[in-house]
């Protein structure tokens, strides 16, 4: 076997020690990128049913991402934050298609998922880290 193909095969096996395969989820990943610039590019165009339709299988994909990563504890933390900055994105969005002034709400949403992943860069990471290269 070249190479290649090694790294190929250590890419799509990668786990993080704790039994989750993080190729096994990354097609998922990539179509929520998708769902994502889909309910982005509806909002800049000012498509309010594109847009607003979009925020459900947008939010719903981030959620199963969330769920599916739980056994990892730095995938858990920033895909929670990743459903935050989401559904702020969604709020803000929301907001600005209605009239309504819903920023100091995105703003919050916002603001909690930058603190967990404060929180865990203070109290996890190093940690995590080290369990990782040993």
């Amino acid at each position: 076997m070249n190479a290649a193909a090694d790294n190929n095969k250590n890419e799509h096996s990668t786990q993080n020690g704790q039994g989750y395969s993080l190729a096994k989820y990354r097609w998922i990943e990539n179509a929520h990128i998708l769902l994502w610039l889909i309910k982005d590019t509806c909002w800049v165009l000012e498509w309010k049913p594109g847009g607003m339709f979009m925020i459900a299988p947008t939010i719903s994909v981030a959620v199963y991402i969330l769920w599916q990563s739980r056994r990892s504890r730095v995938d858990l933390f920033h895909n929670i934050a990743v459903c935050l900055w989401i559904s702020a994105n969604s709020v803000w969005m929301t907001g600005e298609f209605f009239k309504w002034e819903l920023r100091p709400v995105a703003a919050g949403l916002f603001i909690t998922g930058l603190s967990i992943l404060i929180i865990y860069y203070i109290l996890f990471f190093r940690k995590d880290r080290r369990k990782e290269l040993s």
